[in-house]
């Protein structure tokens, strides 16, 4: 379900994308998108020297929804020229309708996701990307071409999913990055990046957000959505006393070495091998992240081990603390960058 911020999503779209290209990534035939545009004037693509016809992201969106009410029973001449919003509140309530006439299941509601990136949205809510998603699918509820419109225009809802399509990451774009999350309350953070600064990637990492580099396929992606929330992780969380927003490092490696070996007014060697341990978490919960996912229950079972380490990483974090305090030792935390 598509519900994007209507003033953002027309404000900044960009001319692009070919008749071949928007077929492609709406599902939507070339014929019948020609049909479309010369009957109902559904688009308005803009014309090159040499007579090509460049679509933008928008029509990409807009198309990729006119395709999913008209396959719902939609005519399309009554909507054929309707904007993102109002088709997407269509969509809306006849899936809404669905679920409430459904039988009733034990699933969880459909997450919602505000989606930063307007090609990227409508990639979320092609046919392909839910055959492989499954299940109830994901609830959009916001669509911003980029970071400078997201924060300029307010969010319709609490998003459980921030997801950003980023060309470059750098210091600007992560402080914007932190500027959108702070007022969005958002908790999980997926962000798709062509090219970055390596100590930029690290610190958004640390800060707890998913950071992937561009391509990454659809499979690839709903993974990376499963990962992070929308399995039984945290359901077995709950059980476990563990909470679903892990906690970014305190500590750097520098800093768990001078602790290791750091002598000690205590006849046990509590801080050098709590600082050891901390050590080891850090390197197994990256290594969750990171392993390998042929299946999605490798995926689930990743994910939990990453939510197991991480919250236990921040445990003995905190105990390492009590104990700098107990012997007067000084702990230099990490920085974030923005």
């Amino acid at each position: 379900m598509i519900m994007p911020n209507t003033h953002a999503s027309q404000s900044r779209s960009t001319a692009g994308h070919r008749i071949g290209a928007v077929s492609a990534l709406s599902g939507v035939p070339v014929p019948t998108l020609r049909g479309w545009e010369i009957r109902y004037g559904t688009f308005s693509p803009r014309m090159t020297e040499g007579r090509q016809r460049l679509y933008n992201d928008d029509d990409v969106l807009r198309a990729t929804l006119l395709r999913r009410l008209t396959e719902q029973g939609h005519s399309i001449s009554g909507i054929a020229n309707h904007d993102a919003a109002k088709l997407s509140a269509l969509l809306h309530h006849h899936d809404a309708s669905q679920r409430r006439n459904a039988p009733h299941s034990a699933e969880r509601e459909v997450p919602s996701v505000a989606v930063v990136g307007l090609a990227l949205a409508a990639r979320l809510a092609s046919n392909k990307f839910r055959q492989i998603f499954s299940g109830n699918g994901l609830q959009v509820t916001d669509v911003f071409p980029d970071l400078d419109a997201a924060l300029v225009q307010p969010l319709q809802t609490k998003p459980e999913f921030l997801l950003v399509r980023t060309h470059s990451l750098h210091s600007v774009v992560q402080a914007q990055l932190h500027r959108l999350i702070d007022r969005s309350s958002v908790q999980q953070v997926i962000v798709l990046y062509h090219f970055g600064q390596e100590k930029v990637v690290e610190s958004m990492k640390r800060a707890g957000m998913v950071v992937r580099r561009e391509p990454v396929s659809d499979y690839e992606l709903a993974e990376l959505f499963r990962a992070s929330l929308l399995m039984d992780a945290p359901q077995a969380m709950a059980h476990t006393g563990l909470g679903a927003t892990i906690p970014p490092r305190k500590y750097d490696d520098a800093t768990l070495a001078r602790m290791a070996g750091m002598s000690s007014s205590m006849l046990c060697e509590c801080p050098r091998h709590v600082a050891e341990i901390i050590a080891q978490l850090v390197s197994f919960e990256q290594y969750s992240q990171e392993c390998l996912n042929k299946t999605s229950e490798d995926a689930r079972l990743h994910a939990y081990l990453h939510s197991v380490s991480g919250s236990a990483r921040a445990l003995f974090e905190h105990a390492l603390q009590m104990l700098a305090e107990h012997e007067g030792l000084a702990l230099q935390e990490v920085e974030c960058i923005g």
